[in-house]
């Protein structure tokens, strides 16, 4: 099992809604209105200076299957935004339980 982070800017929802949506994804836990900065990237601190938020939705895979349609969906995704600062991040980490 898989625990997946997948982290973008508050402007993508629509579009990353849409995707988990296309692949049959019902099952997360969101957080917005988030604030951070990655590395070599733009903060997005939700004032004048770093405008907007980041998004985080936190999802459990159980098949792996899943979890690579959703990395390949978010790599295609990737090619439209136009800044690299703005591309959406896939976080993964080894999931040992859920109860």
């Amino acid at each position: 099992m898989k625990l997946a982070f997948v982290i973008y800017h508050d402007i993508l929802d629509d579009r990353v809604t849409e995707a988990l949506k296309e692949l049959e994804i019902d099952f997360y836990t969101q957080w917005e209105d988030v604030k951070g900065k990655g590395h070599k990237t733009d903060a997005h601190l939700g004032n004048r200076p770093f405008p907007g938020y980041n998004f985080v939705r936190m999802i459990a895979f159980g098949e792996e299957e899943l979890l690579e349609k959703v990395v390949i969906r978010i790599n295609e995704l990737n090619t439209i935004v136009e800044r690299d600062d703005d591309k959406i991040r896939l976080f993964q980490v080894p999931l040992e339980r859920i109860v």
